[in-house]
């Protein structure tokens, strides 16, 4: 395919000079380390690096030209396309590159602040249960089959992304369902992407660092409705009782399923049993009602779930699929995830890392009537600072003890980001403990568990890290919860049969 009908549709600052316009790509890159002879690069600006430091090292690899929204570097003498934006240019690229596969692979978006990965992992489930070979891109991994590859952003860039969706096509898949991020929104890595379905779970104080208002962070999710590119979706899946749910505005041509727990949502839930076993009730739907059981705990799952019901129903999937593939996501890493060794008490993890998540991960634990719910968590460096006494208080509010330690500090001294939580913390007298180092935290938070009690281990989740100042270590909340529960003395008893 030659340069200028890759570009065609991508908004150039100066028309490309026929020379140029007949050349050969042979494929796309924006990492250098991956250009190869005849490749299109592309060089973005970032808040850690400027791709243009690595334009020449691109040309030197054998790229044809480079594509960027800024202009060339000093002393650069290669072909240099510039553009109104360099993501939205890579996402048309990368379309036409790969032949529209989004055209025939049907695109489930799932978006909000909470509830994305549950929601995605629930969708799967489901399209598997009905036999379809799927995609689920999303933050703890993504699944291309029968295949798990590590996640590196919660929502891949375009170009990765349209690999994904052409490598499931080639495998005979036909259904590919995302988690789509704010940051993947508004800088443009779904920009052109034809969705089948949008899905809004709900809309709470977060990443406030970047999108700086929360009218900003809603007009980015607002964009998966719209359609940013392209058409808005043909279907939306709605969360009726969430604040920002009700002001989504999806396409005039769109059929929206709106779910949740009052009389008008079009999908939703009646005659709720919670336990600590999981989940049973009933879904009434325009279709018909159906009885979901599920292993997943707390009425914040049952949104989920009615979340991911609606999206099945807009791909019309028979109700017994949707209730077997339900049945079968028994649990999503990192979220209300037990480490069970024997103890007389519950230990879970759970990746709530904002004031509502904490408050709703709390809540479920309180829903199982416990004698007492220990809290420990502590909140990131680098990220959105007024969330942090929001959450202490949260979780003095909720909690019967709270440990308040360390999470991914990243260049911010961790004492400092919990001297920003302690002003919450201290609105309430709930006792509490501080302990910087998150492993000590956690053995004196287990040290402190009595029997009956919940202990809820928040903020990392899947995580198998920590993210230091000078370095990344390993570090896995229910690991290091094993290892110190097994060092108490507790052992897990073997299962039997029979």
């Amino acid at each position: 395919m030659n340069l200028g009908e890759l570009l065609a549709g991508v908004r150039l600052k100066q028309p490309l000079a026929p020379e140029l316009a007949r050349y050969e790509v042979k494929s796309l890159e924006y990492d250098s380390r991956r250009v190869t002879p005849g490749a299109l690069f592309f060089a973005f600006p970032g808040a850690r690096a400027d791709g243009r430091s690595f334009a020449a090292q691109a040309m030197e690899a054998g790229a044809v030209a480079v594509v960027s929204e800024l202009a060339p570097p000093e002393g650069f003498s290669g072909n240099w396309i510039e553009v109104e934006h360099g993501r939205r240019a890579l996402a048309v690229a990368a379309c036409t590159f790969f032949g529209r596969p989004d055209q025939r692979v049907s695109l489930t978006g799932i978006t909000g602040t909470n509830g994305k990965t549950t929601t995605a992992y629930l969708l799967d489930s489901i399209l598997r249960a009905a036999g379809k070979v799927t995609a689920l891109i999303g933050t703890i991994e993504y699944h291309l089959g029968d295949r798990v590859l590590p996640a590196v952003n919660t929502t891949p860039e375009s170009l990765d992304l349209f690999r994904l969706f052409t490598e499931l096509e080639q495998m005979g898949g036909t259904f590919a369902t995302m988690e789509v991020s704010s940051h993947a929104l508004a800088l443009g890595r779904v920009y052109g992407m034809r969705f089948h379905t949008a899905v809004f779970t709900n809309l709470t104080r977060d990443h406030l660092d970047f999108h700086h208002t929360m009218e900003e962070y809603f007009a980015a999710k607002q964009m998966l409705f719209s359609g940013a590119g392209t058409p808005a979706p043909p279907f939306a899946v709605i969360n009726r009782d969430d604040e920002y749910g009700a002001r989504v505005r999806a396409g005039e041509d769109t059929q929206v399923f709106w779910y949740g727990m009052g009389k008008d949502a079009t999908v939703r839930a009646r005659h709720i049993s919670s336990s600590f076993e999981g989940l049973r009730f009933e879904v009434h739907a325009p279709s018909g009602h159906f009885t979901i059981q599920s292993s997943l705990i707390g009425r914040i799952n049952v949104y989920n779930i009615l979340a991911a019901c609606g999206a099945a129903l807009s791909y019309g999937l028979p109700e017994d699929a949707i209730a077997r593939g339900i049945a079968a996501c028994r649990a999503v890493p990192g979220r209300f995830e037990r480490v069970d060794e024997g103890q007389p008490f519950v230990v879970v993890v759970d990746y709530a890392h904002t004031d509502d998540a904490l408050r709703n991960v709390i809540s479920m634990a309180r829903s199982l009537e416990p004698k007492r719910v220990i809290t420990l968590f502590g909140c990131g460096g680098d990220r959105d600072r007024t969330k942090r006494p929001i959450m202490g208080e949260v979780a003095a509010e909720l909690s019967d003890f709270v440990v308040l330690t360390s999470d991914n500090p990243r260049s911010e001294d961790p004492l400092a980001v919990m001297n920003d939580v302690l002003v919450g913390l201290r609105r309430k007298d709930t006792p509490c403990l501080v302990e910087p180092d998150r492993a000590t935290a956690i053995k004196k938070a287990i040290e402190e568990a009595r029997p009956g009690d919940i202990l809820i281990l928040a903020g990392k989740g899947h995580e198998p890290y920590q993210v230091l100042k000078d370095r990344t270590i390993a570090f896995d909340d229910r690991e290091v919860a094993g290892e110190v529960l097994r060092g108490f003395g507790y052992r897990r008893r073997p299962e039997t049969t029979g």
